[in-house]
């Protein structure tokens, strides 16, 4: 896990209170699999839950939201279960099989678990096949259209001086 919490390009918590967006950094000892994720995320305060967005490697990004007894997970890219122990617990946590050496690199998941909040599966679906962007560039637009793109971009140093 070490080579993994090494490759973590950010991992960010967001959440909401009374209408009123916070985005916090997550210690990286939570991400080491979608439970302990799902379980630092119900800690938080919020409205409506908790979303979690960790990008790996500039390689794949997973989201995990909870809101209750609910845990919904998306992962960018299946074939990162591979190489990743933070995917393959979405793989398994998604009762998936383990992605094949052919499989091609599509997501895994609920593409809709932001859906309530301004990003609908399909606008997701529509993010996700663009094979020009990086994890943290799908991120950045997920994280405006939901209402806190400049603090999300401000959290991982997109924003330009």
């Amino acid at each position: 896990m070490t080579d993994d919490i090494e490759a973590v390009d950010f991992a960010l918590a967001a959440f909401r209170e009374e209408g009123v967006w916070t985005v916090a950094e997550l210690a990286h000892d939570v991400i080491e699999d979608v439970d302990r994720l799902s379980h630092a995320l119900r800690r938080l305060p919020g409205d409506g839950g908790a979303v979690g967005l960790v990008a790996m490697d500039e390689d794949f990004f997973v989201i995990v939201r909870v809101a209750g007894p609910t845990t919904r997970v998306l992962l960018s890219d299946i074939t990162a279960a591979d190489e990743w122990e933070l995917a393959s617990s979405a793989v398994s946590f998604l009762g998936l099989p383990p992605p094949e050496d052919e499989d091609d690199q599509v997501p895994a998941g609920d593409l809709d678990l932001l859906g309530d909040l301004g990003m609908h599966a399909m606008d997701m679906g529509v993010l996700l096949d663009d094979v020009d962007l990086y994890p943290d560039e799908m991120l950045s637009d997920v994280a405006r259209r939901l209402g806190f793109g400049e603090l999300f971009d401000d959290a991982i140093g997109l924003t330009s001086a």
